[in-house]
C-alpha cells in the first residue's frame, strides 16, 4: 500500500492513540480486508516493559475498533539490540506489512532507509525533525510519522525552571546529540530570554 493510499490521521490512529480517528466499530467491521500491522521493537521478545507497551497498543487498538485475529493481524519483530536480527526482521516486515511500528531512532532510520512506499509511525523518538525522519512537525512529508519523546519548547522550560530555582546563575551546560537541531533551536531561544550566556565547547 503506498502512502498517498492512507489519510495521515487514519494511518496515525491505526497506530494506536490519535482522538481524530478513523471511525471506530462500524468502519472497522465493514471493511473486511484483514489489515497487516508490523512491529519493529529494539527490545527482545520476553522483556517486560517491552510487553506493557504492546499490551498497551493492542488495547489502544482494540477501543477503536482494530481486534488482533479479526479485522488486523500484528506481525512482531524483536531487535533485542542486535543489527542483524533488526537487519533481518525490516525486511520480512517489508515484505508482509500495511504499515509498521518502530520503536526508537536507530530503527526508525533503518525503515526510512529501506522503504519511501510503507508507512511507518514512529515512538520515543526525541527529535524526528533534527533526524531527517519528518520535514516538520507540522508537515512530516514523506512516507514516515509518528510521537515524539516531548514537545520542543520543553527544552526552553527547563532552563526557565532552573532560573527560578536559582535566579543568580549565569552559566551553564549541557550536552546533546548533533541530530537534536530543532531542540536545540527551542532551548537557544530559551537562553537568550533567560540571559544565560552560551558557549559551544569541543567535542
Amino acid at each position: 500500500m503506498q502512502f498517498s493510499q492512507l489519510n495521515r490521521r487514519e494511518f496515525v490512529t491505526l497506530l494506536g492513540g490519535a482522538a481524530a480517528a478513523w471511525p471506530r466499530g462500524a468502519r472497522a467491521q465493514q471493511d473486511a480486508r484483514m489489515r497487516h500491522v508490523g512491529v519493529l521493537a529494539p527490545f527482545a521478545a520476553d522483556d517486560e516493559e517491552g510487553q506493557r507497551r504492546i499490551a498497551a497498543f493492542l488495547k489502544e487498538l482494540q477501543q477503536f475498533g482494530w481486534v488482533e485475529g479479526r479485522n488486523i493481524q500484528i506481525v512482531y519483530r524483536w531487535g533485542a539490540a542486535d543489527a542483524e536480527r533488526i537487519r533481518t526482521s525490516k525486511a520480512e516486515l517489508l515484505g508482509v506489512a500495511d504499515v509498521i511500528l518502530s520503536q526508537g531512532s536507530s530503527i526508525t532510520s533503518a525503515l526510512q532507509q529501506a522503504t519511501g512506499t510503507v508507512p511507518v509511525v514512529f515512538v520515543n523518538v526525541a527529535d524526528p525533525v533534527g533526524a531527517g525522519f519528518v520535514d516538520s512537525l507540522s508537515r512530516p512529508g514523506g512516507n514516515i510519522t509518528g510521537f515524539m519523546n516531548f514537545e520542543y519548547g520543553f527544552s526552553g522550560k527547563w532552563l526557565e525552571l532552573l532560573k527560578e530555582i536559582a535566579p543568580h546563575v549565569s552559566r551553564g551546560g549541557s550536552s546533546r546529540s548533533h541530530n537534536r537541531i530543532g531542540q536545540w533551536s527551542a532551548g537557544s531561544n530559551s537562553i537568550r530570554g533567560a540571559r544565560v550566556r552560551r558557549r559551544t565547547a569541543p567535542h
